[in-house]
């Protein structure tokens, strides 16, 4: 194509050929794509060429620092955060480059225990509480680059209102509460899973007899409701409003837990900002970003049609497949495009393990309805002990072999599926597989329209939980000593038409012992205060 852009790539049919002509690869990273397996051809590739020049302007114009956002008139710059000489304000590269400093100066004094808690030698554990984007993508960087017992402390999280769920990660720091470092993420600080979570741990401390205070470092929005509560905490750090929850793995929401962890950092960066540098080229067939983005245009003519099931074939990737659930879903997920025509698009993200997968659905896949294409992640090292299980074979053999012969099998029956190829799981390849679906997630929502960057959805989704505690607490104030119905209370509480929500709130509150059913059974029965 004229200018070396755009994505005129020789679909040659089948075979090696096709094999080496749809290979991506990015040397500085060993890391390739390969889209041989997807069906795609030279007709497709030519008619998709003005989009893909278009996302590829628009991607540089994000970079550059253009409004993204334009529901909170806000930039979107996680690629400054691997990069800051490109941020558009030099003043805020260097804030970048500082707090990147702090926090590994923050981590190594914990380490050496010269920032140590009160009543204890030194931190050996860490939580952090964080929901969404604060939660999953450290966590997918804690297991898959985790070294388990040689770790300079051992992280856990909190990533849910739920009060078991809460319970169960507090009572396995059973003994251990004078120890652990406590990191509270939440851009805002209101909202309410982390809210609820940093209340309940707060309590815990509390009931041990230790000061929460001196234990806790907040990561937030300067001046946010939470950067005010923990003036006098341990240490702040900033969550800039540029970046989202689900790109913010490489900002404090991920470096921070991961430095203390004992994950380098600099290396995980560092693979990121090498996966940027290559996914900013213009032409798409040297772009693995853009290729992705075209392979999914392809896979679901733009409409998400089918899901995208990842299938990593390493333990150490489990969580890789939830990470990207939010990054996708909630980037792809959109009602309006960008001319606020509705279109209802969507790309739904499932997956678990290889070769864990082969006993679970490759079934379906390989039999079943065809509404699917598939990601392969092959990681060229097995790692642990080279054991021969057979004669010549190793356990990484066979979970190699599977890899390969899943994916020949799908492709016999005709299921699309592409393979994205690292040498190892390590900190430079994980920030590499996080920055190549983050610039995939980005041209992909411009070839089909949308912004990936706002969740209206989400917030929709917040007003409507506030509306329902909101009418909880009438419906609590309208119990009294005689029982009373759904409906009657339902009137009582202003919300004749919200019958079924109040009995299921009723339900709820009486197995909580704040109610009591006091006569019939199911949608029959009375309550009364308990």
């Amino acid at each position: 194509m004229p200018g070396g852009g755009g994505v005129g790539v020789k679909a040659t049919a089948g075979g090696w050929a096709r094999f080496v002509e749809a290979r991506c690869e990015v040397p500085a990273l060993e890391l390739s794509l390969d889209w041989s397996r997807m069906s795609a051809d030279d007709a497709f590739l030519e008619r998709m060429e003005p989009a893909m020049e278009r996302a590829f302007a628009a991607m540089e114009a994000l970079e550059k620092g253009a409004v993204a956002n334009p529901d909170e008139g806000r930039q979107v710059g996680h690629y400054w955060l691997r990069a800051p000489s490109l941020a558009p304000d030099p003043a805020l590269g260097e804030a970048i480059e500082r707090n990147v400093a702090s926090i590994k100066a923050f981590a190594a004094d914990v380490h050496a225990a010269r920032i140590r808690p009160p009543r204890a030698a030194r931190y050996t554990h860490a939580l952090s509480i964080g929901i969404g984007g604060s939660a999953l993508g450290p966590m997918l960087v804690a297991d898959a680059l985790g070294a388990g017992a040689t770790d300079p402390m051992a992280v856990r999280f909190i990533d849910n209102t739920d009060p078991d769920g809460i319970a169960r990660v507090l009572s396995g720091l059973a003994g251990k509460l004078p120890e652990t470092l406590v990191l509270v993420i939440s851009k805002s600080g209101s909202t309410p899973e982390p809210r609820n979570a940093l209340l309940a741990t707060a309590a815990a401390f509390g009931a041990a007899g230790l000061d929460f205070a001196k234990q806790a470092v907040a990561v937030t929005g300067e001046g946010s409701q939470l950067h005010r509560e923990a003036a006098a905490w341990l240490a702040r750090f900033p969550m800039w409003d540029w970046v989202g929850g689900r790109t913010s793995e490489t900002s404090a929401v991920g470096l921070l837990p991961a430095a203390l962890q004992g994950i380098d950092v600099d290396a995980l960066l560092s693979g990121a900002a090498a996966c940027d540098e290559a996914t900013r080229s213009k032409d798409a067939r040297q772009n693995p970003a853009a290729m992705m983005a075209l392979m999914w245009h392809h896979a679901t003519g733009g409409k998400g049609a089918k899901d995208l099931v990842v299938l990593p074939y390493k333990d150490r990737l489990l969580l890789l497949s939830r990470y990207l659930q939010q990054l996708v879903m909630e980037s792809i997920g959109k009602r309006l495009d960008l001319e606020g025509k509705r279109v209802d698009q969507g790309l739904t993200v499932y997956g678990n393990k290889g070769s864990t997968d082969q006993h679970a659905y490759v079934q379906q896949l390989r039999d079943g309805v065809p509404n699917f294409f598939a990601t392969f992640i092959r990681v060229l090292e097995a790692g642990g002990e080279p054991v021969e299980v057979e004669p010549g074979v190793s356990a990484g053999d066979y979970l190699h072999g599977f890899l390969l012969g899943t994916r020949e099998a799908l492709a016999d029956n005709g299921r699309d599926s592409m393979t994205i190829t690292i040498p190892r799981v390590d900190a430079r390849t994980v920030g590499a597989l996080i920055a190549l679906f983050e610039r995939a997630v980005g041209f992909y929502a411009s070839l089909v329209g949308i912004n990936a960057y706002h969740q209206p959805g989400v917030e929709a989704g917040k007003k409507a939980a506030a509306a329902v505690l909101a009418l909880q607490s009438k419906v609590l104030a309208a119990l009294g000593s005689e029982p009373r119905t759904a409906q009657e209370l339902a009137a009582k509480a202003g919300a004749p038409d919200r019958v079924e929500t109040v009995f299921l709130l009723l339900e709820h509150l009486a197995a909580n012992e704040r109610a009591r059913a006091a006569g019939g059974q199911g949608t029959s029965a009375a309550f009364v205060k308990r």
